[in-house]
């Protein structure tokens, strides 16, 4: 069977909230009899989304506010 799980990529310091904000990505791995198979990302998300959802300002991508900004892209 299949197994999805959440697993941090990497640590930033947000400038947004003024913090280090951990940012994950949800994986499946594939059933054992499909050893050779990559995992696959499902979704990825912000350790801190959901302080910056609360915020009335638009934060960024990975919190799912303003898709059009990243400000983790460039680094």
């Amino acid at each position: 069977m299949a197994v999805k799980t959440w697993q941090p990529m990497r640590i930033y310091f947000c400038h947004h909230v003024q913090q280090e904000v951990t940012l994950e990505a949800e994986l499946v791995y594939p059933a054992e009899w499909m050893p050779y198979q990559l995992p696959r990302i499902l979704a990825r998300r912000c350790s801190n989304g959901l302080a910056c959802n609360l915020d009335d300002r638009a934060s960024c991508a990975w919190s799912g506010t303003n898709p059009a900004f990243d400000p983790f892209a460039e680094m």
